[in-house]
């Protein structure tokens, strides 16, 4: 079982940029797929990027151009640079493998957008 722990969620101002990141633990890392996921208030989870064991990458249209996701095998972490942020991604941010596993969920992070 693979389990997560996401941190670097905070308030910010619009604009502004965040780096979320995700340790992993119990499996091969380099092995698996990851994604990071969002859940916004009164909305349901949603993907918002994913990274393949090879490290190829995609994004929801929503995000494409502004966040940037990435792996470090090394250190089984993956990362989610997150630049011009807006309102509207307010939301809890959770990795997970990819396709996500019911038990690999973690407590997600925290991440703010307002003036």
């Amino acid at each position: 079982q693979v389990q997560v722990v996401e941190s670097g969620g905070d308030l910010v101002q619009p604009g502004g940029s965040l780096r979320l990141s995700c340790a992993a633990s119990g499996g091969i890392f380099s092995r698996y797929a990851m994604g990071w996921y969002r859940r916004a208030p009164g909305k349901q989870r949603e993907l918002v990027a994913s990274i393949s064991s090879g490290g190829t990458t995609s994004y929801a249209e929503s995000v494409n151009g502004r966040f940037t996701i990435s792996r470090d095998n090394a250190k089984d972490s993956v990362y989610l640079q997150m630049n011009s942020l807006n309102t509207e991604d307010t939301a809890v941010y959770y990795c997970n493998l990819y396709p996500p596993r019911w038990d690999s969920w973690g407590q997600g992070t925290q991440v703010t957008v307002s003036s």
